[in-house]
């Protein structure tokens, strides 16, 4: 096929890519050492590169030639011919856990820099062009944060904002939101942003002991909203787990007769929506966009009504039929949930607050709270994304993989929110991961532009490829054959070539 002359740049990925090191197994697929890969346009032509992140996991466990870095689904032991002394230290060192920096989640642009990303403290910078591995940056030297999201949002200055939870300090357990810099001051050249990262706010958590585990949060222009969910880390359980012989992962609970509570944070005056707003217990890993009408806040995201997908990327049931034994209890589902921030506050008890033309309801309890419903736009989509420029606004479309019950992808999906009507892209034996949406510089419309996603296919002897579809009309516009053993990669970002001057070999 042919690609459009003003696709120029690189679209990168990141995901886990090593399953096996020496005689030993990673027990969950999201374990694996990060593999980074990046497809170059230049001039109508695509290069291929990728790298594994030579994080201080990576080279530990090389070395070793086996893992001894704990992962969240896989707990690593001390060498058994250490004296027991030694053995001993290793077992207390574990209480508040030296997390790992195998980054292999997605890439975070701050200022000019590029990182990969985790959901732990820990993120690694990399070059763009070459996927060199280079400094470890550690959070917490800035902001008391163990754990942050995979999923940062950008404002329109470039500035980063991003959540971290706080577990158990000063005796609070809270989630913090930070911003870090686009731009550092002049005569500090040398100074890093994340030197200059600025706490925006802290929300206590409902539990001390119970922090929400989450893997992304919503923004509009006016707010940013968290959703603390009833699937929560058991801090107890995590500090004595290495002793006990069993993985992070197993101290995640899910309480189906709990509530979810939505956080609206002012972004001028920092603080925190007084009324408080809740639903049903859901789980949900990823927000589609968010924005606000007519005193209303507007947010969209896919919710699951158990924690099943978790576990169905063990790799023991990701067996060579996993496509037919595999099967999701709950499937994703795409909800709108609208939320009245002005509202009559002489509403009756018991009476819809919602004043937009939607489905979803917002009903005033006797305690003051206020009960929200979603209204549902479609059911079966996963790894959203879209055309970014329209984030926080009010957009059309989101670009999805689409899963039916297996946690397998099989189709990419383009979903118009308002209309309800959806476009698929699908092949024979192929495994699409998430698109990427590329915006047309001289876009006149938000669905302008290109989709790029990396193809593999279910039977390893045909070549993967990357995928390009006119974002309009879903229509194929070419393919890169790669011939290469591709992994499956979970979040990616494409940067433009004036933001990254593209070298080929």
């Amino acid at each position: 096929g042919q690609l459009p002359t003003w696709l120029q740049g690189v679209l990168l990925r990141n995901g886990p890519g090593m399953h096996t090191i020496g005689d030993s197994k990673y027990n969950h697929w999201f374990d694996g050492l990060a593999l980074l890969h990046s497809f170059t346009f230049k001039n109508g032509e695509v290069y291929y590169r990728s790298k594994y992140l030579r994080s201080d996991t990576y080279n530990c466990n090389i070395e070793a030639n086996r893992i001894v870095v704990s992962e969240f689904g896989t707990m690593a032991y001390p060498d058994p011919c250490k004296n027991i002394f030694a053995k001993a230290f290793s077992y207390l060192s574990h209480t508040i856990p030296e997390f790992t920096d195998n980054c292999l989640i997605n890439i975070m642009k701050a200022g000019d820099d590029f990182y990969a990303t985790g959901e732990t403290n820990f993120i690694r910078k990399i070059n763009p062009q070459t996927l060199e591995t280079l400094e470890k940056v550690d959070y917490n030297k800035y902001v008391s944060v163990n754990v942050a999201t995979s999923h940062p949002h950008y404002d329109s200055a470039g500035n980063v904002l991003n959540m971290g939870t706080s577990i158990v300090d000063k005796g609070k357990t809270k989630y913090v939101l930070f911003k870090i810099p686009s731009s550092v001051p002049e005569k500090g050249k040398k100074k890093s942003h994340f030197k200059n990262l600025e706490v925006v706010c802290s929300i206590p958590s409902h539990s001390l002991l119970h922090p929400s585990y989450y893997h992304s949060f919503g923004l509009t222009e006016n707010y940013i909203i968290f959703i603390e969910q009833p699937f929560r880390l058991d801090i107890v359980k995590m500090a004595t787990a290495y002793i006990r012989g069993v993985n992070w992962a197993s101290c995640l609970a899910y309480n189906k007769d709990d509530k979810t509570w939505f956080h609206f944070i002012d972004r001028k005056t920092k603080k925190e929506v007084s009324t408080k707003f809740y639903t049903d217990a859901l789980v949900f890993f990823h927000h589609i966009n968010a924005y606000e009408e007519d005193g209303h806040i507007i947010f969209d995201l896919i919710a699951y009504t158990d924690n099943s997908l978790y576990d169905m990327f063990y790799l023991k049931n990701l067996g060579k039929d996993f496509e037919e034994n595999t099967k999701l209890t709950s499937i994703p589902t795409c909800k709108r949930f609208v939320v009245p921030l002005q509202y009559d506050k002489d509403a009756e008890v018991g009476s819809n607050l919602v004043r937009l033309a939607s489905t979803a309801t917002a009903v005033k309890e006797k305690d003051g709270n206020i009960y929200c419903q979603p209204e549902v736009l479609c059911e079966g989509i996963e790894l959203p994304r879209i055309n970014y420029n329209y984030n926080g606004k009010k957009y059309k479309y989101v670009f999805a993989t689409e899963v039916q019950w297996s946690p397998i992808p099989t189709k990419i999906a383009k979903f118009n929110v308002q209309t309800k009507e959806m476009l698929h892209w699908r092949q024979d034996h192929c495994w699409p991961s998430e698109p990427v949406f590329v915006p047309n510089p001289d876009a006149k419309e938000e669905d302008d532009g290109v989709v790029l996603t990396c193809v593999l296919k279910s039977d390893p002897k045909e070549a993967p490829f990357l995928l390009v579809l006119d974002a309009k009309t879903f229509t194929e516009l070419g393919r890169a054959i790669v011939n290469v053993e591709m992994h499956m990669d979970l979040h990616g970002m494409f940067i433009p070539e004036q933001v990254v001057k593209t070298e080929t070999e």
